[in-house]
């Protein structure tokens, strides 16, 4: 009764009184993050110099046949191109000699990230279409690509895709969903198919793989270009369709409900509306990273290059994915992708085949970075 009594007298003094109209406060901005880089002692690296010096440094060569034209990098890529270091020791002196460490951490103060892995994939697939199989476009002739940084430098490392419409319009590009619905047909380029959609998708989510021909022949794709639409999670999907909870989203959790929901596996893709456009390759070494080099097993990062130089050795501390061992190790940032974003964020390159999708499928761990810069030249204290 008295709650009702109270009820009564507001709506009594509601109706005798003029209401006061109270402005909205305005919305509070979250301030954006940036990275802050912290300059360190050798001694700070976690287990310095950590595991398989000997297989990062032919990835550093690698780096160095891009990055030897440029004034920072000029005299140390051409002494290391002179050496020949015939064990972790001499590789160590080298690093210890031309650079100083600088930990990543964020304005907000936080020193970890996230570690995932990627890999590069074989399919089974054929040149020629059959039923159930999903197609490997090239990019297709009517796609535009505008870089519109020297007008607009806050775009700066955005290219916009878009196609003509009339004569002057540009609009965007064919999602995936109406690209499955046979919107660029007439444009469309087909490299190869693969005779298992979901396994197609997560290729495209790699970058690159192999696909196998029914008489054994290889075929070998990598990255060329997308459709302008920036990636979205079909795991994050998943979870939010109450199909998958957060701890047990993973790349063989996916292939399980596509395969058990085969009605919905469409609905499924069409959440990121991304697609990547492929390029035949040719050759034996690994695919081919952001920095146009080959990615090296274990050795090979893809980074976001606003916050970590493209090209730049990296120190990672994390753990492994299937006992959580430290793993602490001299890398290179040799690539980037569509969902790596952020200061402190890796996408940690296993490799080719069944073992490295395993481990890349699993890997979603905390991790601590330090970029390794050339003496004498200080990073940025906010985002590149």
């Amino acid at each position: 009764m008295r709650f009702l009594g109270l009820l009564g007298a507001i709506g009594l003094l509601a109706a005798c009184t003029t209401p006061q109209v109270i402005a909205p406060m305005p919305p509070i901005k979250p301030e954006p993050i940036t990275a802050v880089y912290k300059q360190t002692d050798w001694v700070a690296l976690p287990n310095w110099p950590g595991e398989q010096l000997t297989t990062t440094w032919p990835s550093w060569l690698n780096s160095c046949k891009r990055l030897i034209s440029r004034p920072v990098w000029k005299d140390i890529c051409a002494d290391a191109v002179m050496l020949s270091p015939q064990d972790d020791a001499s590789i160590q002196a080298f690093f210890e000699r031309y650079f100083n460490p600088w930990q990543i951490e964020t304005n907000t103060g936080v020193n970890t990230g996230l570690v995932t892995g990627y890999y590069e994939p074989l399919l089974k697939g054929s040149l020629e279409p059959k039923e159930g199989s999903v197609p490997f476009y090239a990019v297709p002739d009517n796609l535009l690509v505008l870089d519109m940084v020297k007008q607009y430098p806050d775009l700066k490392g955005k290219r916009l895709r878009g196609r003509l419409e009339g004569a002057r319009t540009v609009i965007p590009y064919w999602s995936r969903q109406e690209i499955a619905e046979g919107k660029m047909a007439n444009n469309a380029k087909v490299l190869a198919w693969a005779d298992d959609a979901v396994e197609a998708f997560f290729m495209e989510v790699q970058g690159s793989g192999r696909i196998q021909l029914p008489d054994g022949n290889l075929v070998r794709l990598g990255y060329a270009d997308q459709n302008g639409y920036p990636y979205k999670s079909i795991g994050k999907w998943l979870i939010e369709q109450g199909e998958l909870t957060a701890d047990k989203a993973s790349m063989q959790s996916i292939q399980a409900w596509a395969k058990a929901n085969p009605q919905r596996l469409q609905e499924m893709l069409n959440a990121n509306p991304s697609v990547v456009f492929f390029r035949l390759l040719t050759g034996n070494e690994g695919p081919i990273g952001a920095l146009n080099v080959p990615l090296t097993d274990e050795a090979s990062a893809a980074v976001d290059p606003k916050f970590v130089p493209l090209g730049s050795p990296i120190y990672l501390s994390t753990t492994r994915p299937n006992d959580n061992a430290p793993l602490n190790r001299l890398i290179q940032a040799q690539d980037t992708g569509g969902a790596i974003a952020g200061p402190i964020r890796v996408d940690y390159f296993w490799g080719f085949g069944t073992a490295a999708g395993q481990l890349a499928g699993r890997m979603k761990q905390k991790g601590q970075v330090w970029v390794l810069w050339p003496k004498g030249q200080e990073l940025p204290k906010t985002s590149l």
